[in-house]
Protein backbone atom coordinates (compact mmCIF):
# COMPACT_ATOMS: atom_id res chain seq x y z
CA UNK A 1 0.00 0.00 0.00
CA UNK A 2 1.22 3.42 -0.84
CA UNK A 3 1.94 5.67 2.31
CA UNK A 4 0.69 8.74 2.81
CA UNK A 5 3.54 10.92 1.32
CA UNK A 6 3.59 8.70 -2.18
CA UNK A 7 -0.24 9.62 -2.51
CA UNK A 8 0.94 13.25 -1.59
CA UNK A 9 4.06 13.26 -3.66
CA UNK A 10 2.21 11.81 -6.87
CA UNK A 11 -0.75 14.14 -6.70
CA UNK A 12 1.45 17.16 -5.60
CA UNK A 13 3.60 16.76 -8.88
CA UNK A 14 0.63 17.53 -10.71
CA UNK A 15 -0.06 20.86 -8.42
CA UNK A 16 3.11 23.46 -8.24
CA UNK A 17 1.53 26.33 -9.79
CA UNK A 18 0.19 28.67 -6.38
CA UNK A 19 -2.94 29.38 -7.96
CA UNK A 20 -3.52 25.78 -9.03
CA UNK A 21 -3.26 24.99 -5.33
CA UNK A 22 -5.69 28.36 -4.43
CA UNK A 23 -8.34 26.86 -7.36
CA UNK A 24 -8.22 23.63 -5.66
CA UNK A 25 -9.17 24.96 -1.81
CA UNK A 26 -12.22 26.41 -3.64
CA UNK A 27 -13.15 23.75 -5.99
CA UNK A 28 -12.49 20.36 -3.87
CA UNK A 29 -14.68 21.35 -1.39
CA UNK A 30 -17.34 22.08 -4.07
CA UNK A 31 -17.00 18.69 -5.25
CA UNK A 32 -16.71 16.67 -2.80
CA UNK A 33 -20.22 18.11 -1.32
CA UNK A 34 -22.08 18.05 -4.67
CA UNK A 35 -21.51 14.42 -4.58
CA UNK A 36 -22.50 13.96 -1.12
CA UNK A 37 -25.67 16.06 -1.77
CA UNK A 38 -25.95 13.88 -5.08
CA UNK A 39 -25.58 10.13 -3.33
CA UNK A 40 -27.79 11.49 -0.63
CA UNK A 41 -31.13 10.52 -2.60
CA UNK A 42 -32.23 7.77 -2.21
CA UNK A 43 -31.76 7.74 1.60
CA UNK A 44 -33.62 6.56 4.60
CA UNK A 45 -34.13 8.33 7.88
CA UNK A 46 -33.11 5.10 10.67
CA UNK A 47 -31.82 5.90 13.73
CA UNK A 48 -31.94 9.74 14.15
CA UNK A 49 -29.43 9.58 11.13
CA UNK A 50 -30.35 9.73 7.05
CA UNK A 51 -28.39 6.41 5.52
CA UNK A 52 -27.68 7.05 2.00
CA UNK A 53 -24.97 6.05 -0.76
CA UNK A 54 -22.97 9.12 0.51
CA UNK A 55 -22.89 8.09 4.11
CA UNK A 56 -21.69 4.44 2.70
CA UNK A 57 -18.76 6.01 0.27
CA UNK A 58 -17.96 8.58 3.20
CA UNK A 59 -17.62 5.69 6.00
CA UNK A 60 -15.05 3.77 3.37
CA UNK A 61 -13.30 6.74 2.09
CA UNK A 62 -12.34 8.12 6.16
CA UNK A 63 -11.24 4.65 6.85
CA UNK A 64 -8.93 4.50 3.84
CA UNK A 65 -7.75 8.18 5.23
CA UNK A 66 -7.40 6.95 8.70
CA UNK A 67 -5.40 3.92 7.57
CA UNK A 68 -3.14 6.73 5.64
CA UNK A 69 -2.52 9.22 8.49
CA UNK A 70 -4.49 9.47 12.03
CA UNK A 71 -4.36 13.01 12.15
CA UNK A 72 -5.22 14.29 8.61
CA UNK A 73 -8.07 11.08 8.42
CA UNK A 74 -9.34 12.47 11.08
CA UNK A 75 -9.37 16.12 9.24
CA UNK A 76 -10.95 14.35 6.61
CA UNK A 77 -13.56 12.25 8.40
CA UNK A 78 -15.04 15.66 10.04
CA UNK A 79 -14.85 17.22 6.80
CA UNK A 80 -16.86 14.12 5.37
CA UNK A 81 -19.74 14.03 8.14
CA UNK A 82 -20.05 18.01 7.51
CA UNK A 83 -20.51 16.90 3.56
CA UNK A 84 -22.68 13.95 4.46
CA UNK A 85 -25.20 15.96 7.12
CA UNK A 86 -25.31 19.06 4.43
CA UNK A 87 -26.53 16.35 1.70
CA UNK A 88 -28.77 14.89 4.40
CA UNK A 89 -30.35 17.92 4.78
CA UNK A 90 -30.47 18.89 0.89
CA UNK A 91 -31.90 15.25 0.39
CA UNK A 92 -34.72 15.87 2.55
CA UNK A 93 -35.90 19.04 0.31
CA UNK A 94 -37.68 19.14 -3.11
CA UNK A 95 -36.35 17.55 -5.60
CA UNK A 96 -34.96 21.03 -7.57
CA UNK A 97 -33.25 22.88 -4.73
CA UNK A 98 -31.52 19.03 -4.20
CA UNK A 99 -30.51 18.10 -7.55
CA UNK A 100 -29.69 22.00 -8.12
CA UNK A 101 -27.54 22.19 -5.47
CA UNK A 102 -25.71 19.00 -6.09
CA UNK A 103 -25.43 19.57 -10.19
CA UNK A 104 -24.28 23.52 -9.62
CA UNK A 105 -21.62 22.89 -6.85
CA UNK A 106 -20.30 19.77 -9.11
CA UNK A 107 -20.20 21.81 -12.33
CA UNK A 108 -18.86 25.67 -10.36
CA UNK A 109 -16.70 23.09 -8.76
CA UNK A 110 -15.06 21.17 -11.65
CA UNK A 111 -14.85 24.94 -14.08
CA UNK A 112 -12.53 26.01 -10.96
CA UNK A 113 -10.18 23.07 -10.64
CA UNK A 114 -10.37 23.07 -15.08
CA UNK A 115 -9.07 27.12 -14.59
CA UNK A 116 -6.71 25.98 -11.96
CA UNK A 117 -5.08 23.62 -14.11
CA UNK A 118 -4.79 26.28 -17.07
CA UNK A 119 -2.64 28.09 -15.12
CA UNK A 120 -0.79 24.69 -13.94
CA UNK A 121 -0.28 23.78 -17.74
CA UNK A 122 -1.23 20.33 -16.87
CA UNK A 123 -4.02 17.72 -16.71
CA UNK A 124 -5.68 16.95 -13.11
CA UNK A 125 -3.64 14.36 -11.54
CA UNK A 126 -6.85 11.35 -11.96
CA UNK A 127 -6.26 11.32 -15.88
CA UNK A 128 -3.25 9.54 -15.06
CA UNK A 129 -4.47 7.74 -11.93
CA UNK A 130 -8.15 7.59 -10.60
CA UNK A 131 -7.18 7.68 -7.14
CA UNK A 132 -6.47 11.37 -8.26
CA UNK A 133 -10.23 11.82 -7.37
CA UNK A 134 -9.46 10.49 -3.60
CA UNK A 135 -6.62 12.16 -2.69
CA UNK A 136 -7.39 15.75 -4.14
CA UNK A 137 -9.44 16.23 -1.05
CA UNK A 138 -6.39 15.26 1.24
CA UNK A 139 -3.93 17.48 -1.03
CA UNK A 140 -6.31 20.18 0.19
CA UNK A 141 -6.21 19.43 3.89
CA UNK A 142 -2.65 18.66 3.75
CA UNK A 143 -2.14 21.91 1.96
CA UNK A 144 -4.00 23.85 4.83
CA UNK A 145 -1.83 21.77 7.71
CA UNK A 146 1.50 23.28 5.95
CA UNK A 147 0.00 26.49 5.38
CA UNK A 148 -0.53 26.42 9.23
CA UNK A 149 2.88 25.25 10.17
CA UNK A 150 1.84 22.01 10.78
CA UNK A 151 3.43 18.86 9.70
CA UNK A 152 6.52 20.16 7.85
CA UNK A 153 8.22 16.83 8.25
CA UNK A 154 5.63 15.66 5.57
CA UNK A 155 5.42 19.06 3.74
CA UNK A 156 9.70 18.50 3.20
CA UNK A 157 9.17 14.91 2.04
CA UNK A 158 6.49 15.87 -0.54
CA UNK A 159 8.36 18.79 -1.95
CA UNK A 160 11.35 16.75 -2.38
CA UNK A 161 9.66 14.60 -4.24
CA UNK A 162 7.40 17.03 -6.10
CA UNK A 163 9.48 20.15 -6.24
CA UNK A 164 8.97 23.52 -5.16
CA UNK A 165 5.87 25.58 -5.51
CA UNK A 166 5.78 28.18 -8.37
CA UNK A 167 4.48 31.07 -7.52
CA UNK A 168 2.83 33.94 -9.83
CA UNK A 169 6.09 35.91 -10.26
CA UNK A 170 8.36 33.20 -10.85
CA UNK A 171 9.89 32.29 -7.44
CA UNK A 172 9.35 28.71 -6.04
CA UNK A 173 9.42 28.02 -2.36
CA UNK A 174 8.77 25.05 0.06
Amino acid sequence: MKTLVDHLAQYAAYHRDQRNIISHFVGIPMIVLAVAVLLSRPGVEWLGLWWSGAALVSLVAAVFYLRLDLRFGLAMSIGLLLCVWAGALLAQQGTMLWLGSGLGLFVVGWLIQFVGHYFEGRKPAFVDDVMGLAIGPLFVVAEAAFLLGMRAEVEQQVVDRAGPVRHRSGQQSI
